[in-house]
């Protein structure tokens, strides 16, 4: 429908619009001049009123006066909606490692609080014993496991990242960004670690990087020698052995742990001539070479 300002507001949510990774400044540019020469085609998307995908379109439309559609999409919880936003966004844009991670994280939260949610609606109508003989379902881990096709316990570990970039972000939203866009390095230890830490220890990071004295425990690109690393190997059991990497360069590892990856996804799929599911693998794996291309 046609965005009427007189009939319709349109709410930014601060916890959605987060999720979403900011466009390069040339981007957006261009995004911006494409617009003011064709109009806005593309409707946004609004879950009771509150705008779920297309915030650069609507910067850009406050900006130059532009007029816009919306289409409204119906879920039954925040949760719900933070779900399809991870999922839109992974199918959309080149990500980042880390923030493949932190999605999948995010992902794992959100399907705990809507089990959480659901078993608490639920609970007064059991009756004594019932639960027993319901048949178990898989943990969260090891269905999102599944649809990512990495370990649970790689699930669980992001997981932990995610709760980490969260707590950053409530102090500094700018350290949050760096680290997600991989322009600055936290090590997976070093995230795992504050995500059972104290606020305290939050905000001791946060001083540490904004005055410069932050030094992380890995180099970009260095093998992980934390436990995320042996999750990785994990997911290479029913793919071949990763190669020997003591001997190579940084760099030389780095690429050799995201090509592993790469045939992983490629190699794990459920149907092997899905092109869909092999464009979005590619996809990430041209990002990440991308992101190593800047590094070196």
């Amino acid at each position: 429908m046609q965005y009427d300002s007189d009939k319709q507001e349109i709410i930014i949510d601060e916890e959605f619009q987060m999720l979403l990774p900011p466009l390069e400044e040339s981007v957006f540019l261009q995004l911006e001049q494409t617009l003011l020469q064709h109009g806005i085609r593309d409707p946004l998307v609004l879950w009771e009123g509150i705008l779920i995908d297309g915030y650069n379109r609507y910067t850009i439309s406050q900006t130059h006066n532009l007029p816009f559609n919306t289409v409204s999409m119906e879920f039954p919880s925040r949760d719900e909606v933070i779900i399809w936003i991870i999922e839109n966004q992974r199918n959309r844009r080149n990500l980042t490692l880390m923030q493949h991670r932190f999605y999948r994280g995010l992902h794992y939260h959100a399907e705990k609080r809507i089990i959480t949610n659901a078993e608490g609606r639920n609970q007064h109508t059991e009756v004594d014993g019932q639960s027993d003989h319901q048949p178990k379902t898989k943990s969260t881990s090891t269905r999102l496991a599944a649809q990512y096709n990495v370990s649970p316990k790689t699930i669980r570990r992001d997981a932990q990242l995610a709760t980490a970039i969260l707590a950053i972000g409530e102090i500094s939203p700018e350290i949050k960004m760096d680290i997600l866009s991989g322009k600055l390095h936290i090590s997976n230890k070093q995230l795992h670690e504050l995500a059972s830490g104290t606020k305290e220890d939050i905000q001791e990071l946060v001083k540490q990087i904004e005055n410069g004295t932050f030094v992380s425990r890995a180099p970009p690109g260095a093998q992980d020698t934390d436990d995320d690393a042996k999750a990785h190997d994990e997911t290479q059991t029913e793919t071949g052995p990763s190669l020997d990497t003591a001997d190579m360069q940084p760099w030389e590892r780095q690429f050799t742990k995201m090509t592993d990856e790469f045939r992983s996804m490629v190699r794990t799929q459920s149907k092997p001539d899905d092109k869909k599911a092999v464009k979005t693998a590619l996809r990430q794996y041209i990002s990440m070479l991308e992101n190593l291309y800047k590094e070196i």
